[in-house]
């Protein structure tokens, strides 16, 4: 069996014995049997893309883990940009180190806390070239790590955890785990359009489908010069939160206003804001060809408010021409504003705006409305004519997701 004298307690980490970087892990994706190469190579771009600007050599794929390499210990921006990147379940800025229980010893020492309290080293082999097994490894490098910290093991509720992995001819030790927003890597599951309102709803809609693997555009409807700019600039700012986790988007920016002032000439008041979304849908649906996007997605939570009732839902289908996604629909208001602070949109969101839904809204808006009523009253209306004249005025812009700058001293 063999063995390795412990370092003393003063031993730290001599530089020429490490490098750095960060273990990446993903769940979902390993249980994609012979399709699992595809989600990999998918998530190493999207790291590649979020991690540029920063300090970082490379990324690999190794044995159903990943790892940013880095020339320096990784930190700051660099975390957060791995940490907001769809596909990611886990990951930890680590040390390579030969597989050897004095370098795996120096590595956890060093980045440990003097006041460890108590610890416990989980160490998982995925290759075997060290020739002790995965609890050896536990028992020598616990030996180590006791002897040099005089800190005590406790296998049960350790206030810190060594975690080594023995991959080929070396080893990860890390010891700071953190959790990313697991799902898919963006870009496997189609291209989608999401309807953002500038609310609470959407922007988690939009964010579940990223994390889906849809890559999303957005569309904002507002109502200027009818109301103030309040939405557009909400729009801008969440589309720029949501581009963290998605990368680059298109945004749309439609004025609904015209539209909406020709429903309001003629059409029944109860139908207004039902009508109101089924001419959104038909204007998303056109903005999405222009990406060949395959399906809307809105924030709609049944019965959350008068337009997102069964019966109205229906209504709104009616009009699209493609396929409406509703990630939210069986999730109450508090679960959704739960995950909104989660994100950081949630401050966002309830700034206070004018909502292009909230121009000419009736006292008592339709909460059953039917599909033939809804097409009678467009009956009046050149739909054809409005939805062009939108489309036309519409501003696009490219959201970028922000750069990973690192800090200069």
């Amino acid at each position: 069996m063999a063995t390795s004298r412990a370092p003393s307690a003063s031993a730290v980490p001599r530089d020429a014995d490490l490098h750095h970087g960060v273990v990446v892990h993903y769940h979902e994706i390993g249980l994609k049997g012979r399709n699992r190469g595809m989600f990999e190579r998918q998530l190493v771009r999207n790291l590649v893309d979020a991690t540029a600007g920063c300090h970082v050599d490379g990324v690999d794929v190794l044995f159903g883990r990943l790892l940013v390499r880095t020339p320096e210990p990784p930190a700051g921006t660099l975390l957060a940009a791995i940490g907001s990147t769809c596909g990611v379940a886990t990951f930890a800025p680590c040390a390579l180190v030969e597989p050897d229980v004095d370098a795996m010893g120096r590595a956890a020492i060093g980045q440990l806390p003097a006041d460890l309290g108590t610890f416990a080293v989980a160490a998982r082999r995925a290759t075997k070239e060290l020739p002790l097994t995965s609890h050896e490894i536990n028992v020598a490098l616990g030996d180590v790590v006791r002897l040099a910290t005089k800190a005590k093991v406790d296998l049960d509720d350790p206030d810190h955890t060594v975690y080594v992995e023995v991959v080929g001819p070396r080893a990860l030790v890390y010891t700071d785990r953190r959790p990313g927003p697991g799902g898919l890597p963006v870009g496997v599951s189609g291209r989608v359009l999401s309807l953002l309102s500038g609310g609470i709803d959407s922007p988690v809609a939009t964010y579940r489908m990223l994390k889906r693997g849809a890559r999303c555009d957005i569309v904002h409807f507002h109502s200027e010069p009818f109301t103030d700019r309040s939405s557009t600039r909400k729009a801008v700012e969440l589309a720029g939160m949501l581009a963290c986790f998605g990368g680059r988007m298109t945004l749309y920016l439609v004025p609904l206003g015209d539209a909406q002032q020709a429903i309001v000439a003629s059409a029944p008041p109860a139908l207004r804001v039902v009508l109101y979304r089924r001419f959104m849908v038909r204007i998303a649906g056109e903005l999405a060809a222009r990406t060949a996007a395959q399906a809307l997605v809105t924030g709609d939570s049944l019965g959350q408010v008068a337009s997102q009732t069964l019966e109205n839902l229906i209504c709104t289908d009616d009009a699209s021409p493609l396929p409406l996604l509703r990630p939210l629909i069986g999730t109450d208001k508090q679960e959704i504003v739960d995950e909104a602070r989660r994100l950081g949109t949630f401050d966002t969101s309830i700034l206070p705006f004018q909502d292009c839904c909230s121009l000419f809204v009736p006292r008592s808006p339709a909460t059953r409305a039917r599909v033939d009523d809804c097409r009678a009253a467009e009956a009046d209306l050149d739909v054809g004519a409005l939805v062009a004249s939108c489309l036309e005025r519409t501003q696009t812009q490219r959201i970028e997701r922000p750069r990973c700058e690192e800090a200069t001293g």
